[in-house]
């Protein structure tokens, strides 16, 4: 795939991508080859058997992408990637750099490693968003296509036996959010693509409305949601209450699931609930919201669990019935580009995960949680991709299920290391000087526990009584500050970055 940019990101040939070069004109032409392998690191061995119990399934986690085919260093920092918008890449090298969208290099190391840890029964789940943050002036349908294209490809390449549940994302979309209701372009080529691993029933309501579910195996199906048509910045479905038919057709799906003794995985792009560095922000419209939560409630005992992107950070959620019962587990991934805006004060380094599971009942059993330190990888030129954490072996959990997850939750209420452990992989080991006190973390929990508009509104006001004043004036109480000083015109706002 070869990207010029003049007034518009141009693609003239998808064989090639990636790390572009200024050339006289001051134009940027990608110029090395889609699966070019160059300076690969000794990668971590593969997990023992002995790690996990007989009866434990696995599957994969990636997501967020975001590939910038136009990564290049390059003696001005302005002019090292696109996507961040004109402003000083900070520190950039071979792998990327926190201001921009990942170059291919850094997808392919993660792939590289994730290669040697898979296993021909595994799966892998995919939630989204392939192209750049770049202005919208820059892309266009056939850019978008063609990048998703790419990604796929290489994915396939890695994992040639390997089964893949893809979900959409807001960039994988042009213009970017703007998700419509019936087929078009974008939905016929993704079912286009991904037919090598979607069964037809599920290739024809993607490309209807960019939303399927499949058998994975007896026993468990996953259920692919479009959110981003309930996106807040998605102005094509702002006034709709079930755009596309997808709640009905969600629900008809669960039902069917019940009927046939089948267990459910839900996966989408942009999360349900409120996001988890701002105060009174869903990830979704607020009334949409609503109406997922009521319909995974009412649906918890066929839901195995939940799995989201969009946020780039690592953070778990509980779903909790009327009376206050747990019910779901669910988990958002970190995601692969490193990219912030130069507002925020921290960011994550590049991630992906495996799941553990029972095969039994397909209950969660564990997260291994994997990372590039992105500053230490440019220094040495090498990218070692090493185990962040194990999720129950970082916590002392018994198990995943939604009650462990709520004990968790409410102990971070309390003084403790735990949720100083917990931001710090939110982060994704990002920066451990940051701490996150105060209304930072009362945001934090009550984010993690309460999912629908009543119970998270009663969760605020009782962290503001309890924390009148924050003890920390630090970069992440400031920036929160701001957030909540713009609350009523903040949410395309807040979601820019995303």
């Amino acid at each position: 795939m070869y990207f010029m940019f003049g007034t518009k990101l141009r693609v003239f040939n998808i064989q090639t991508v990636c790390i572009c070069k200024r050339m006289n004109m001051g134009l940027l032409s990608c110029v090395v080859p889609l699966l070019l392998l160059c300076g690969a690191a000794p990668l971590e061995a593969a997990p023992a058997k002995s790690s996990y119990l007989p009866g434990t399934g696995r599957f994969w986690h990636i997501t967020d992408l975001h590939l910038d085919p136009t990564y290049h260093l390059t003696p001005d920092p302005t002019k090292v990637c696109f996507s961040s918008k004109g402003v000083p890449a900070t520190n950039p090298g071979v792998f990327g750099d926190f201001l921009c969208d990942s170059p291919f290099r850094l997808i392919q190391s993660a792939f590289d490693h994730m290669a040697t840890l898979t296993k021909p029964d595994d799966f892998i789940i995919w939630t989204g968003d392939s192209p750049p943050h770049v202005p919208a002036g820059e892309l266009s349908t056939d850019l978008v296509v063609q990048v998703i294209g790419n990604m796929t490809e290489t994915i396939r390449q890695h994992f040639p036996n390997i089964t893949v549940y893809p979900a959409l994302g807001n960039h994988d979309y042009w213009p970017q959010d703007q998700m419509p209701t019936s087929t078009n372009a974008v939905y016929r080529a993704a079912a286009e693509l991904w037919r090598p691993w979607l069964q037809n029933e599920a290739l024809l309501t993607l490309s209807q409305g960019g939303f399927y579910s499949q058998l994975v195996k007896p026993g468990l199906r996953v259920i692919s949601l479009n959110t981003i048509l309930y996106y807040g910045p998605n102005k094509v479905t702002e006034n709709m209450t079930d755009p596309a038919g997808q709640f009905e057709w969600l629900e008809k799906t669960l039902q069917k699931a019940a009927q046939s003794l089948e267990k459910v995985y839900i996966i989408a792009h942009v999360p349900v609930g409120y996001l988890p560095w701002a105060r009174n922000i869903t990830a979704v419209r607020g009334k949409h919201n609503e109406r997922l939560v009521s319909i995974f409630r009412k649906h918890s005992d066929v839901i195995a669990g939940h799995f989201y992107g969009h946020t780039h950070r690592d953070s778990i959620m509980v779903l909790l019935d009327q009376q206050g019962k747990p019910v779901n587990s669910l988990f958002v991934s970190p995601a692969v580009t490193p990219i912030k805006s130069l507002l925020e004060p921290y960011s994550n380094n590049p991630a992906f995960r495996m799941y553990l599971y029972d095969t039994e009942d397909f209950s969660m059993q564990d997260i291994w949680q994997y990372f590039l330190n992105l500053t230490e990888a440019n220094e040495r030129q090498s990218a070692a991709w090493r185990r962040e954490y194990v999720l129950r072996e970082a916590f002392g959990l018994a198990d995943l299920k939604p009650l462990s997850l709520l004990k968790l939750g409410l102990s971070f209420m309390e003084q403790s290391t735990a949720f100083d452990s917990y931001f710090k992989h939110y982060m994704v080991g990002y920066d451990s000087s940051f701490t996150c006190g105060g209304a930072c973390k009362i945001s934090q929990v009550c984010a993690m526990l309460y999912l629908d508009q009543l119970s998270y509104s009663r969760c605020v006001e009782k962290g503001g009584r309890s924390k009148r004043r924050d003890s920390s004036q630090g970069p992440l109480f400031k920036y929160f500050s701001l957030c909540r000083s713009h609350e009523k015109g903040l949410r395309v706002s807040k979601l820019s970055r995303l």
